[in-house]
């Protein structure tokens, strides 16, 4: 790193002063915090993650030295801002595939196209065609077919006939004051998802993994003792846990 952009000895004490003071607004909203979920709380920790992150960063780019701590990142809700009594929910899905198996995935696309020979087929972007011997050779042709015959909760029970492998997913379940107007937001549907009106969520991740190894090496039994946060959805009210390659981790308020 070259001299000029490297920090001053004052712009580093001066982010250890900021993390000082966060120190002390955090201890003093530990005290008079007002119940488990105190929100002055949550946002003085923030703000010491924030500045001893930032401490970190110029102490290493000015003397190459680092702190002792790590910052841990922000895997809460924040403070719940939506109605008391939702009207209107919005339910929003995100579901990750990598795609392993491509001549699995073309043979079921082409068995639903000579099924159906008048389903639409986009072949490329923005163009259309018929299905007649184009989705076998296209793997962009055979996953429209796919995702416009089948429910996407049907895809992620039947990934694997489909030749995916599930990544990471999550679905959010968002307060409204009223329901959205057709068509309100189809343009952009991700647009407005706002975190402090989520009622709850369900992630799920292969790094849940890493966490559920962790805590069987620590007890004797390897079953969680209710303590933690992760569940498994059907502990928060859900019918059965969806499909994933780990465990899912539920946050509700």
């Amino acid at each position: 790193m070259s001299d000029a952009a490297q920090p001053t000895a004052a712009e580093v004490r001066a982010a250890a002063e900021a993390v000082k003071a966060a120190l002390d607004r955090h201890l003093d909203a530990v005290e008079r915090r007002s119940g488990e979920d105190d929100p002055a709380v949550y946002a003085a920790f923030n703000e010491l993650a924030a500045t001893a992150e930032a401490y970190d960063e110029l102490l290493y780019d000015a003397y190459d030295e680092v702190t002792p701590f790590e910052i841990p990142g922000d895997d809460t809700l924040p403070a719940y801002a939506g109605p008391d009594e939702p009207s209107a929910l919005s339910v929003l899905i995100r579901r990750d595939y990598a795609v392993v198996e491509p001549q699995r995935l073309l043979s079921q696309a082409q068995r639903v196209a000579d099924l159906d020979p008048d389903v639409d087929v986009e072949t490329e972007p923005g163009t259309h065609g018929g299905a007649e011997g184009l989705v076998g050779r296209s793997v962009h042709a055979a996953l429209g077919v796919l995702f416009g015959e089948y429910e996407p909760d049907e895809i992620a029970s039947r990934h694997k006939e489909f030749g995916l492998e599930e990544g990471d997913s999550t679905l959010w379940v968002s307060a409204a004051e009223e329901p959205s107007e057709p068509g309100e937001w189809l343009s952009t549907p991700f647009e407005q998802a706002d975190p402090q009106r989520v009622i709850c969520r369900f992630d799920v991740s292969a790094v849940f993994d890493e966490d559920e190894d962790g805590d069987e090496d620590e007890g004797d039994d390897g079953e969680d003792d209710g303590d933690g946060d992760e569940l498994d959805v059907e502990d928060a009210g859900g019918d059965e846990e969806p499909a994933g390659n780990g465990p899912s981790r539920v946050r509700r308020r």
